[in-house]
């Protein structure tokens, strides 16, 4: 049975932040076993969310109705909506009930700010655009700040702006969407432009 991944939108949405992942999740080139997961949008109301690059989306779900039972992973881009308080806490409310329920969630750039004041990341190991950007959410999970590009800890990934690439890497392996060595290459080369890695995939895909 196919599963979805719901990728949440609301105004000022970082487009570039998560358009590696939902591309490579829908592109049934070089995956294992194509044809498991559909992308859908969830928003807070039916009008339509401008992003950052001025594109209109028009969600496909309201956040109300979704259920982490109807998911198969929550993703949220970066905005600068998520530091006006109040404005998505939402998306970080319903990201709360997700992991309770032992579904996963991807955050990036802002969205890791909304998680961090909703108390998501004191206990698990995150990144961020900086360290100093999550402490001035108030949160108390510093310690577990992590200098690198993206975390996965448990079924929580976090990125910081910079890291669309890296972000989808976690997103592709969390939902085994390429094999090991498939992912590896497809990292070379759309994360460090290695030519030679066009080739492994292409030979991978024949196999």
């Amino acid at each position: 049975m196919m599963k979805t991944v719901h990728v949440a939108v609301y105004d000022g949405l970082a487009d570039w932040e998560v358009g590696h992942a939902i591309a490579h999740i829908r592109s049934p080139q070089w995956q294992h076993e194509p044809g498991r997961y559909e992308v859908a949008s969830v928003g807070l109301t039916a009008e339509p969310a401008t992003t950052a690059g001025g594109m209109r989306q028009l969600p496909d779900v309201l956040l109300a109705d979704l259920e982490p039972a109807d998911s198969a992973m929550l993703i949220l881009p970066g905005s600068g909506v998520w530091h006006t308080e109040g404005a998505l806490d939402a998306f970080a409310h319903t990201a709360r009930t997700f992991l309770d329920a032992g579904v996963p969630v991807a955050a990036i750039c802002g969205a890791t700010f909304g998680l961090a004041r909703e108390g998501l990341l004191d206990e698990r190991d995150h990144t961020s655009g900086a360290a100093e950007y999550l402490a001035s959410s108030g949160y108390a999970g510093a310690a577990h700040y992590q200098h690198t590009a993206a975390v996965t800890d448990r079924d929580l990934i976090t990125a910081g702006p910079t890291a669309p690439v890296e972000f989808a890497r976690e997103i592709l392996a969390r939902l085994d969407i390429y094999r090991p060595d498939v992912l590896d290459a497809w990292c070379r080369l759309f994360g460090a432009q290695d030519e030679s890695a066009y080739w492994d995939l292409a030979n991978a895909g024949a196999r």
